[in-house]
Parts: C-alpha cells; structure tokens; sequence
C-alpha cells in the first residue's frame, strides 16, 4: 500500500493498534481490520493457548488485512522475557532483563532476543514490545524492578543495544521503552499519573542514556511513557501526550526517526485523567506514530472517530498523519518484505532443543549467591523444609501468573529430601503459627519469598524463623531487594524470577550441581553493592 492512494480513514486506522478478548480472530478485530483499516493487533496471553494456535491466529490476522486490501498488520507482544511474557509454553522462554544482566554476558542479551525473536517471527508476531530500558535504580519502583537490566545507566545501555540488535536480526521490530524513563518512580503507571522531578542534567545524565544508545542502535520503534517530566515539559502533560518530550526531545534532540508508541492509551495515568480518546488526539499532537489501545472496542472506536474529526476539523494537519503512515509504511517495508505467514519450516523451531538449551544456560549463570555466612551452602542431604511463597502478577505488566513448578519440586528433582509448603504472599498470623510449628524439627530451612518488601507477612515468617534459633537460607524469587528487609539472614541467593527454569536454576546452585556465578545488577546496601558476588569481589 503507497500513501498516494490511500483514503484519509486508511491513514487514521493505520495510526491504531488494537487488542481483542478471544483466542480466534472475532467481530470486534474483525471489524476494526475490514472495515476501520487499522494498522496493527496487540497480543496478551487472553489470546493464547498454545504455539500452533498463535500461528494460525496471526495467520488469520493477516488474511483479513489481505481482504481489505490493507497494508500488512503489526502484531506486536510483550515478550520481555522472564516475568513479563505472553507466551510461556512451548517456546523457548527467556530469562528477564535483570536475570540476563546478572549472568554478565552482554552478548546473551543479544542470544536471548535472537533466539526469542526467531520463535515469535515463526508464531507470525513481528513487533516485540522489549526491551525495557528503565534504569531501575529506586527499590520501591512497583513496575520494573528485574524487568530492567540493572540500576547502571551504562549496563542498561550495552545490555538493551544487544537486546535491540538481537530481535531485529530475526526480522522482528523492537520497541525501547519506557520513554523517557520508568525507573525512578514508586508510582505504577498502570493505576496512576506518575511524576520523575529530577533536573535536566540528572535525566540527560541517567534515564536518557540507554534511548541514545537505543536510537544510535538503530531501534525500530519507541514506547512513551505515561510519567509527567517538569524538567521538559512544564505543562503537567505526561510524555505520551507532550509535544515538547516526544517531539522536541527524542524526534529533534536524540534524533530518532523510526516509530513512536504509546503505552497502553486505557491505563489510568492517561484514562483517568485526560480519557482515552482526547488523549489519543492529543498522543498523535505530540508526535506519536501508533495510539496503542489494548482492550475496549468502544475506545478503539472512540479514538479513529476523534483523529478522523480532529483532522477533519483542522485540529491536525493531514500533512501530520502522512508523516507518522510514511514511517509506518517504510518500517513495514522494511520488516514484513520477506512475508507475514508463519512458515512451517521455522515453527519447527519454536520450543527446540537447541534454543531451550541457550535460555538454560543464560538461567544458570544469572544464579547469584549475595552471601553465605555460615557455610550453609550447598545444601546438605537431610530433611529439609522448603517454604515456597507463590508467584502472584505485581502490577497490570504481569498479567495472570501461573507456575505450577515450585522450588521444592526443583529441589526435589536434585535428590533433596523435601517436605515442601506453599504459602501466598501475604501469610496471615495463623498461617505463620503453623509454619512454625512445621520448621521446629527440621534442621535445615529454606525459604523462597516474593517480593517481601511489598509484603510484610515474608518478613515475620523469616524473623520468627530466626527467633526459634534456625537459620534459613533465603532465596529471592523475584526481588533481590527483599534481602533489605532481613538483613541478618545468614544466606542469601537472588534468583531474579520465578518462572520454572529459574527455580531449576537455582535448585542447581543450592544444591551445589552448578556455581552461583551471578552478579548483583543492583545496589542492594553498601555492603552488597552493584556487581557484588559472594566471593567478595565486583
């Protein structure tokens, strides 16, 4: 499709990207791709049950855009890898950013997103909402957390460029995001209007590292964020909606000419306070490429009513649409010129053995053991009791989480001896009582927890564990800052995930079957800092 022959309500749709609520192409995506032309699909597990119905819904996709007539879709995903991942069966799922940044191999960030972008290439899944860039160096930061490669501007910068380079030598487009920065916030984005009110210098210096490098990278696309930046733009707008930030600051200052997305236009940082249709005029205002809008029919309407009207009544220029459909239809150009059908050839290597082989790998190096005070580790060949605190979704990101695979399963698979319990996030009083009561004959405990600094409830569990006189060995399933919470423990490992080769992973390290190799990729204390290992060494 050349822009000379296309209609404006062409134009506007391609500007649109939609998510729908079935695992089959339904009325609702239907009618948005033949009737409203719009340009891309979002895919969120909501739409998958396995590898080969994935493929034959991207494959339905785009036979509905080839019956329109229309330029090929977008279909994008989240695939960040580790916690944040659609897909989790059948492929060969990756390690998350900070896991990945841990095992200190910057060209397994590259193998991680070759091998992640070739599977979601063969699924027929073309743009990857990754990497993050979000330089994760606030510890209540309720979002990002190990979704970031670290805490170290320069770390995130080599790590995502690596990332970047990887997924688009597979033929898929990546996204940097969260533009200009989602690091340094205690605020989720997803249910309210954040605020970073740092200067200038300190964001040119820190949170815009990584996107330079991005767009000198070559990155196809960038994701705005729903945060408010005063240092750029005085207004209160946050940076999706702000002419100044996306525009002034990452089109004219950093350069970048390839395509601008917004975060999800439906999250409340935008929906409750500027509602989702103005704000997707206001988005397209400040220079945004594609209005993503993940889930309601009636806002995806909504919005290609209002650009239709806005261009209609001089508010923008058609000249301004034509700008984002030419960056569009270049960049489509350029990725979907070998075909949008997944192939049977390559799906073949969806999930294969050589590709699960990398992400273990690239698990089993991330394993880092933070410290070890009385040689407790490796775990000794006695009874052992393994408190597994479930995995739960921490914000809108995650989505559902469902991991049946437990530590103690992992253990268990290492010939450990384990009486396993399994408690929830939050483990109430009674619960903790009978805990207890269960550790008192056990001479060896190990306690898996969840994000502990969100849950007040892991911490009692880890110091009524040390009041009755036992040592636990800790192992953070997610979150390496919980060690801040109970300093004192003897042992200490971070895991960075709790996705079922992690807890493989780390039954390996615990056990002693591989080295705990890893490396802190944030600041923990002064004691444990960045690129701290418990050999004592940075």
């Amino acid at each position: 499709m050349e822009l000379a022959g296309m209609t404006l309500e062409e134009k506007v749709g391609q500007l649109i990207q939609a998510g729908f609520h079935s695992l089959e192409p339904d009325g609702h995506i239907l009618d948005l791709i033949e009737r409203r032309r719009i340009g891309g699909v979002i895919l969120f597990a909501r739409n998958v049950q396995s590898t080969a119905q994935v493929a034959a819904l991207t494959g339905k996709l785009q036979e509905a855009a080839q019956r329109a007539g229309t330029a090929p879709l977008w279909i994008s995903i989240d695939q960040e890898g580790g916690m944040v991942a659609r897909i989790t069966e059948g492929v060969a799922l990756m390690p998350g950013a900070m896991a990945i940044a841990a095992g200190g191999s910057v060209e397994a960030a590259y193998e991680a997103a070759l091998v992640a972008g070739r599977e979601l290439r063969a699924l027929g899944v073309n743009m990857n909402f990754a990497p993050d860039l979000d330089i994760n160096n606030n510890p209540a930061n309720p979002v990002i957390g190990v979704r970031s490669f670290g805490e170290s501007p320069e770390a995130v910068a080599e790590y995502g460029a690596a990332s970047i380079r990887g997924f688009q030598d597979a033929g898929v487009s990546a996204t940097a995001k969260h533009f200009p920065g989602h690091g340094d916030t205690a605020t989720d984005s997803h249910l309210d209007l954040p605020t970073i009110p740092h200067s200038r210098e300190r964001i040119e210096a820190v949170e815009l590292v990584p996107f330079r490098r991005a767009v000198a990278a070559g990155v196809d696309a960038v994701m705005s964020s729903h945060i408010v930046f005063p240092a750029f733009e005085p207004e209160r707008l946050p940076a999706t909606l702000s002419r100044r930030v996306l525009t002034g600051l990452l089109r004219e200052e950093l350069g970048f000419d390839g395509v601008i997305v917004t975060d999800c236009m439906e999250m409340q940082a935008i929906a409750a306070h500027y509602g989702t249709v103005e704000a997707a005029v206001m988005a397209v205002e400040a220079g945004a490429d594609i209005v993503l809008i993940s889930h309601s029919r009636e806002l995806q309407e909504g919005a290609l009513d209002a650009l239709l009207g806005a261009v209609r009544s001089g508010r923008i220029s058609e000249e301004r649409i034509d700008a984002s459909v030419r960056r569009l239809l270049a960049l489509k150009r350029k990725r979907l010129a070998a075909g949008t059908e997944p192939h049977e050839a390559a799906l073949r290597l969806v999930g294969c053995e050589a590709h699960r082989q990398t992400a273990q790998r690239i698990s089993e190096a991330s394993v880092t053991l933070v410290k070890d005070e009385e040689r407790l580790l490796p775990l000794r060949r006695v009874p052992t009791l393994m408190i597994h605190t479930s995995a739960v979704a921490t914000s809108i990101a995650d989505e559902a989480v469902d991991i049946p695979h437990t530590l103690g399963k992992a253990l268990a698979a290492q010939g450990l001896d384990v009486v396993e319990r399994i408690i929830p996030v939050s483990p109430d009083g009674e619960a903790l009582q009978a805990l207890l009561t269960q550790a008192e004959p056990f001479g060896q405990v190990v306690v898996g927890t969840y994000n502990a600094s969100f849950y007040p409830g892991q911490v009692r569990l880890i110091e009524a564990l040390q009041s009755l006189g036992k040592r636990p060995v800790v192992v953070a399933l997610r979150n390496p800052y919980d060690l801040r919470e109970f300093p004192d423990v003897s042992a200490y490992v971070a895991v960075y995930e709790s996705r079922s080769l992690a807890l493989e992973s780390a039954a390996k390290g615990l056990t002693g079957a591989t080295p705990m190799r890893g490396r802190l990729p944030v600041t923990i204390s002064e004691a444990y800092p960045v690129g701290w290992g418990a050999d004592g060494s940075c």
